[in-house]
């Protein structure tokens, strides 16, 4: 089955770029509706028709310097300030003296809140405060004397950006968070996939070895002994294991990157009988509708690998000579596939030993393959009596599960 990747970036912020965006725009027709509107008290409306002018064609120009963090570079957030500052210390020249004492709006009016509000998004509340700063200080100058209307405008903006970067700043927080549990749970799931792959290979042909090496004796018992610490170092390896840390941008400007690695499904359905009679022999029976049990080829193949294991714990613990049967039942929403053995059964409390001693033949080549299928796996064993796999698979599983790996 052929696997490809490909990149998804996580980011919570770029809705606030877009909104910014917005935001530039519709308070510059705001500022020159004002100026249109107040046009014959101003004592050299020239001065300012040239503002508005500079301001309308860097507005419209630098829009695409506020739609991420990545273009938002320093050296513009400081021209954008430059330019805001500018035109509130402009107003006391183009506006007439009693318009300016009165507490008349500034040239740039609400327009420098945009400003503002882009270092509260590239750098967090600090960068906020220190933006802020600079325009109330404009402002201050520009009126002279601190009014209570020039107070009040320039504590409401201070306050209002220091909130969005530090509102900026835990949404980054959490957005690592996220992808790091997101990238624990995927590794994991991909750990259990290789466990299940390598336990039907690798394990238990190292397993055999030291079985039969301990019998034949001599040289074939060191080789024996080799082959189970192989097989111990392998298993620890297999459970074990570092989850590299997420990958984010050095200035959050796309977020997390998360590298997705998913299997592309096959074409059409897979007949399961197909799958499950390589297994049958002299001492394993089939047992099957007698007509197609379509299921999903990931769902199939998985199902088949499970009922496979439950083969190899019947040869490993009930012996060569035990006999099996594999039924296959076709209801309307599910496949349930039985596996019954005539052995001597499973002692109580021998399956939580095996899964102490990090044996994955039940807990992850046949329960774990039919949790991730979203089905379930159930074991009936009574001493002397056998043992009873009943497997059980919705028809609705999707035909691939993407594995996702975050660095």
């Amino acid at each position: 089955m052929a696997r490809r990747e490909r990149v998804m970036r996580m980011s919570v912020e770029q809705p606030l770029w877009r909104a910014l965006t917005a935001y530039r725009v519709l308070t510059l027709l705001y500022a020159v509706g004002l100026f249109a509107a107040a046009y014959g008290r101003f004592a050299r409306p020239s001065v300012a028709v040239a503002y508005f002018g500079v301001l309308t064609v860097w507005t419209f120009a630098t829009l695409p310097r506020v739609a991420n963090a990545v273009s938002c570079t320093r050296r513009f957030l400081a021209a954008d300030l430059a330019l805001a500052a500018g035109g509130i210390l402009l107003t006391s020249v183009a506006d007439a003296p009693a318009r300016v004492a009165s507490g008349g709006p500034t040239l740039p009016s609400i327009w420098t809140a945009g400003s503002v509000l882009a270092f509260a998004l590239k750098g967090g509340w600090r960068w906020a405060a220190a933006a802020s700063t600079a325009i109330a200080a404009a402002d201050l100058a520009e009126r002279g004397t601190p009014a209570r209307d020039t107070v009040h405008n320039v504590v409401l903006v201070w306050v209002a950006s220091i909130a969005i970067g530090y509102v900026v700043e835990v949404a980054r927080a959490s957005e690592r968070t996220l992808a790091r549990a997101l990238e624990i749970e995927a590794a994991t799931r991909e750990r259990e996939r290789l466990a299940r792959d390598i336990h039907d290979g690798v394990l238990q042909v190292l397993a055999m070895v030291q079985r039969r090496g301990a019998v034949l004796g001599g040289e074939a018992a060191e080789l024996g002994r080799l082959a189970g610490e192989q097989e111990a170092a392998l298993r620890t390896l297999v459970l074990g294991g570092l989850v590299p840390v997420s990958r984010v941008s050095e200035d959050a400007a796309e977020g997390a990157v998360v590298r997705l690695v998913e299997e592309d499904p096959d074409d059409g359905p897979l007949d399961l009988r197909s799958l499950l009679a390589p297994y049958t022999g002299s001492r394993v029976a089939l047992a099957e509708p007698g007509a197609p049990v379509p299921l999903a080829p990931h769902a199939a193949r998985e199902v088949a690998a499970a009922v496979g294991a439950a083969l190899d714990n019947v040869r490993a613990h009930a012996g060569e000579d035990a006999r099996a049967w594999i039924l296959v039942e076709d209801e309307p929403g599910t496949v349930v596939v039985t596996v019954r053995d005539d052995g001597p059964g499973i002692p109580p409390g021998r399956l939580a030993q095996a899964e102490g001693e990090g044996r994955l033949g039940v807990a992850q080549s046949i329960r774990g393959r039919l949790r991730d299928l979203g089905g379930t796996a159930d074991l009936v064993s009574v001493p002397g009596q056998g043992t009873e796999v009943e497997l059980t698979v919705p028809r609705s599983t999707g035909t691939a599960r993407g594995k996702a790996e975050r660095r």
